[in-house]
């Protein structure tokens, strides 16, 4: 029987090591049947080839999100290696450490300003810049954290995520003539590599074993990744413009059930 994903290409982002929830998308995805590439930069460079060799060891092409130089230097590569791009994953998110952990009312505009455009500008960049390798039937997939209420500690990210799920539509609306679809998946809390960054997000994970009607655990991202694996298929073929909730059901309670 064949995979999900059987015969596509697909761009990973945000592969730093087996805790993130791409890593997970990505091992889901090759087992699927996709053929992967991962992005990578700077310090953290290093850290995703040596996971890379987990997955099989796929390319690990250079991309910093906030260079229209290095989305076409990637678009330019994934044209000559593959000819055609089936699904991107973005799992980008970025903020400065003065724009998190209680922060809000002294940020500075230049730490806010590389939150929003690191963790929702670079979702239209990369897509715009990497659409004329897509063929109808093609999805994008972003990583979200519900950014509907206020959360303890995330401050600056939290209005990036706003942005992020606002981009999210108008990039549905604008990539849907092409056949193009650009989803979101929003993931309770996870003990990823990004997380640790952010002081305060405990507080975040405890709320969620006395609110979830179902189990969640902050250590298994399988649960996201199998969500993008399925929106990167062919069975979501007329959805759009969506944010898939996966977080034990958390979004859709008032008030703490246990």
């Amino acid at each position: 029987m064949a995979g999900l994903l059987e015969g596509k290409k697909v761009l990973v982002t945000g592969v730093l090591d087996r805790r993130s929830i791409a890593y997970s998308a990505a091992r889901l995805a090759v087992e699927q049947g996709a053929e992967i590439a991962l992005t990578g930069f700077g310090r953290a460079m290093s850290l995703t080839t040596r996971t890379a060799k987990r997955l099989g060891d796929p390319p690990v092409l250079e991309l910093d999100v906030n260079k229209p130089e290095d989305i076409q230097a990637v678009a330019e590569d994934l044209k000559e290696r593959w000819g055609a791009l089936h699904g991107i994953l973005h799992a980008v998110a970025f903020a400065p450490e003065d724009a998190l952990g209680g922060n809000f009312l002294t940020a500075e505009w230049p730490s806010v300003a590389t939150a929003v455009q690191t963790s929702a500008y670079s979702l239209k960049a990369l897509a715009a810049g990497l659409s004329d390798l897509m063929k109808p039937g093609a999805s994008v997939v972003g990583l979200d954290f519900d950014a509907r209420i206020a959360w303890p500690a995330y401050d600056w990210m939290g209005v990036a995520k706003a942005a992020l799920e606002s981009t999210s539509r108008y990039l549905a609306r604008d990539l849907g003539p092409k056949g193009i679809r650009v989803n979101l998946v929003s993931a309770g809390p996870l003990r990823t590599l990004a997380a640790k960054g952010i002081s305060g997000f405990e507080e975040i994970e405890g709320e969620w074993g006395r609110q979830a009607p179902l189990d969640w655990s902050t250590t298994d991202p399988e649960p996201v990744g199998k969500a993008v694996v399925s929106l990167l298929s062919d069975w979501w073929p007329a959805t759009t413009g969506e944010l898939i909730h996966v977080d034990g059901g958390y979004h859709a309670m008032g008030a703490p059930i246990r």
